[in-house]
């Protein structure tokens, strides 16, 4: 099958394993409809969505790699506003070291939604475990499902005022989790025979992306091999800045549009908001480094 390299690609993608709300056959016949070169499932703390893929049958059109997105802590000295995520590429589903980590990640979600349950109820905002276990079915509970169903009850009216109000990191809903370091994700990754890439460096809210810099020089002496450059919420100048920044250290760039189905709707696979893409040159130069 030939393949065409004129297509975009898109390498963040969330199935409804983690947080999205597309089954990965789903995000499979999408890909396919809107002629997408590569992409890849990179759920939270979870390769069950991957997993899924392969079992169904990869389309013999398209290119599909394996992924994972790891909530991580950063080292000291350094401290973001926003979470910090390590994206790992064409790993290994089955490798034991990797499973066993996220298993204790996975866990660690599940056990702090019953507390943001609790305070959500305390504030006036009436919804339960059963109510939200119901919403996901077999998928991960998580903030962006509670928020969900905060809209269809009225609460709120989207989910970005969900997280503005009440879930967002600050806010008087929120719970932080466990996570683990930057160090110990990128081994975990590079154990699995995967690729570690930073994913949306911009979000994670730095004074300037020179200030980032130093972290990305940090993380790739721990093993980081690229930077998610391309990304719907990255303007054309940080864009260009990560650009220079990566070929600078001799690290890869990707890109993908974080879509999560309905959660986030104006989010679209492979195109963002209108007119983001992705080259399918960067998914060759990915697997080609593997």
């Amino acid at each position: 099958m030939d393949y065409n390299k004129n297509a975009g690609i898109d390498l963040h993608i969330h199935s409804n394993a983690s947080d999205g709300t597309f089954s990965p056959a789903e995000i499979l016949d999408l890909a396919q409809e809107l002629d997408l070169g590569a992409i890849a499932i990179t759920d939270h703390d979870t390769v069950n969505g991957s997993k899924e893929a392969l079992s169904i049958g990869i389309p013999s059109s398209l290119k599909f790699l394996t992924g994972v997105e790891i909530s991580a802590s950063p080292p000291p000295p350094f401290s973001y506003s926003a979470s910090l995520h390590i994206l790992g590429y064409s790993i290994k589903i089955d490798n034991p070291a990797l499973n066993k980590t996220l298993a204790i990640l996975q866990e660690a979600r599940k056990n702090r939604n019953p507390g943001i349950v609790a305070r959500l109820n305390s504030m006036g905002v009436a919804l339960s475990m059963d109510e939200l276990l119901n919403e996901v079915g077999d998928g991960q509970l998580g903030r962006p499902h509670i928020a969900r169903l905060m809209v269809k009850k009225g609460y709120v009216e989207s989910i970005k005022e969900a997280f503005d109000k009440y879930l967002g990191k600050g806010k008087p809903a929120y719970l932080d989790k466990y996570r683990i370091d930057c160090s110990t994700a990128i081994e975990i990754i590079l154990g699995a025979g995967g690729i570690p890439v930073i994913a949306h460096p911009y979000l994670l809210n730095p004074g300037n992306v020179a200030d980032l810099e130093d972290f990305i020089i940090v993380l790739k002496k721990m093993g980081l091999k690229g930077i998610e450059v391309y990304y719907p919420e990255h303007s054309p100048h940080i864009i260009s800045l990560f650009e220079d920044m990566a070929n600078r250290h001799e690290l890869l760039m990707t890109g993908g549009t974080d879509f999560h189905g309905s959660l986030k709707p104006k989010l679209k696979m492979g195109s963002g908001t209108g007119n983001f893409f992705v080259p399918y040159i960067l998914y060759e130069r990915l697997i080609s480094s593997a």
